[in-house]
């Protein structure tokens, strides 16, 4: 027996979860990446809250992703993280630096409001 799960289903599954600590915007953007995967795959999958939540985590922008993993300041994180600017470079620029290192080591949900990245 089995439970078909619709986008909004999934969604509230994972804003539920207390530990979670997804947003409702970041719960629902990590719901249509688990559909798109079912979708690319073409095979169902079973929602299991408590790894979704061990292998994702919701941040308020890239920077902030980049200076929490790193555990520094922006300017040291890009450091550690090999990402090298140029003196003109901007935040649309430093995203999007951050945002290729993401893509070249783990996965990337972006949405309205925030940002979702794997854990690598």
């Amino acid at each position: 027996m089995k439970t078909t799960l619709n986008t909004h289903d999934i969604t509230l599954a994972l804003h539920s979860d207390e530990f979670g600590g997804w947003s409702y915007d970041g719960a629902k953007a990590m719901a249509e990446h688990l559909e798109e995967l079912e979708q690319d795959y073409g095979m169902e999958m079973e929602l299991d809250v408590v790894g979704i939540r061990c292998d994702f985590t919701e941040y308020d922008s890239l920077q902030a992703w980049l200076c929490e993993y790193y555990g520094d300041s922006l300017e040291n994180s890009l450091k550690s993280a090999g990402i090298d600017l140029d003196d003109d470079d901007g935040d649309d620029e430093i995203d999007d630096l951050i945002r290729s290192h993401i893509h070249d080591h783990g996965q990337l949900v972006e949405f309205n409001g925030g940002v979702i990245v794997s854990s690598f």
